[in-house]
C-alpha cells in the first residue's frame, strides 16, 4: 500500500467518524437551528447552525474579512477589515423579498457535499465539530469555489446567485434603506466610502462624470429626477 493510499484511508476514516458523530447527534447538523440570523459580535459560534456556518464560510471566500472574535470559524480571517458576513449577508439571504431561505440548508448541504469530494480528492483530513467547508483552509475554499464557478458546472447557477446576494449585501446594503446604512456605519458601504445624501436624503452629483452633460433634461422630469 502507497502512502497516498494510507493517507486516503486517513481521510476515509475521519470523514466515516463525521458522519458517526453526526448519527449520534453530537454536533449541529444542517438546517437544525430553527431559524438563520446574522452572527455579528457573537462570543462563540457554538449556536450557529451549520447551514449558517456554511453560508458565512462561503461569502467569506467570495469578500473576506477579519474574524469577529477568537475562534471565529467561519470567517477564515484572511484579511483585515469587514467582509460579506460583517455586512450583514445572512440577513440578506434571509430576507423575505427573496425565495432563497427555504433553500439554503440544502444549498449548503450541497456545498458540504462539495467539501467532502474536494478533501478526499486532495487527501484533507476534516474537522468532526464543523461543516465540512468551514474546515477547508482559506486557500482550500477559494480553490473550491473557484472550481464551483466554471463553465460547465452543473450547479454553477446555484452558486452565481449566491454570490451575487453576496454582493449585493457588501456594496448595497440590500436589506436596509441606503441612508439609514451610511449613517449606521454599514461596514461595506464604510469600506467603500459610499457619500452619504444631502440634507434631504437624496443624493445629487452635480459634477458629470465624462465631465459634460451628455443630454439636456427632458421637460417632463420630475422634482425628483424621475422621468415622467
Amino acid at each position: 500500500m502507497t502512502s497516498r493510499d494510507m493517507r486516503r484511508r486517513d481521510v476515509v476514516t475521519a470523514l466515516t467518524a463525521t458522519l458517526t458523530a453526526l448519527a449520534a447527534g453530537q454536533v449541529i447538523r444542517p438546517g437544525a437551528a430553527d431559524a438563520l440570523g446574522s452572527t455579528g459580535g457573537r462570543a462563540e459560534a457554538a449556536g450557529e447552525s451549520w447551514t449558517t456556518q456554511t453560508l458565512e464560510a462561503f461569502a467569506d471566500t467570495l469578500i473576506p474579512g477579519q474574524r469577529r472574535y477568537p475562534g471565529d470559524l467561519a470567517v477564515a480571517g484572511a484579511v483585515t477589515g469587514p467582509g460579506a458576513v460583517q455586512a450583514g449577508v445572512v440577513d440578506v439571504l434571509t430576507s423575505p423579498d427573496l425565495p432563497l431561505a427555504p433553500l439554503l440548508p440544502e444549498i449548503a448541504a450541497l456545498l458540504d457535499a462539495r467539501a467532502v469530494a474536494y478533501a478526499l480528492d486532495h487527501l484533507v483530513l476534516l474537522p468532526v465539530t464543523s461543516p465540512p467547508f468551514v474546515g477547508l483552509s482559506f486557500a482550500q475554499r477559494t480553490d473550491l469555489v473557484a472550481g464551483l464557478f466554471r463553465p460547465g458546472t452543473p450547479d454553477r447557477p446555484v452558486w452565481q446567485i449566491l454570490g451575487l446576494v453576496t454582493g449585493l449585501a457588501f456594496d448595497t446594503a440590500a436589506t436596509l434603506d441606503t441612508a439609514q446604512a451610511v449613517a449606521a456605519a454599514h461596514p461595506g458601504l464604510a469600506w467603500l466610502h459610499f457619500p452619504p445624501p444631502d440634507a434631504d436624503g437624496l443624493w445629487r452629483f452635480p459634477q458629470f462624470s465624462y465631465g459634460r452633460a451628455l443630454a439636456d433634461t427632458h421637460p417632463a422630469t420630475t422634482a425628483s429626477g424621475s422621468p415622467a
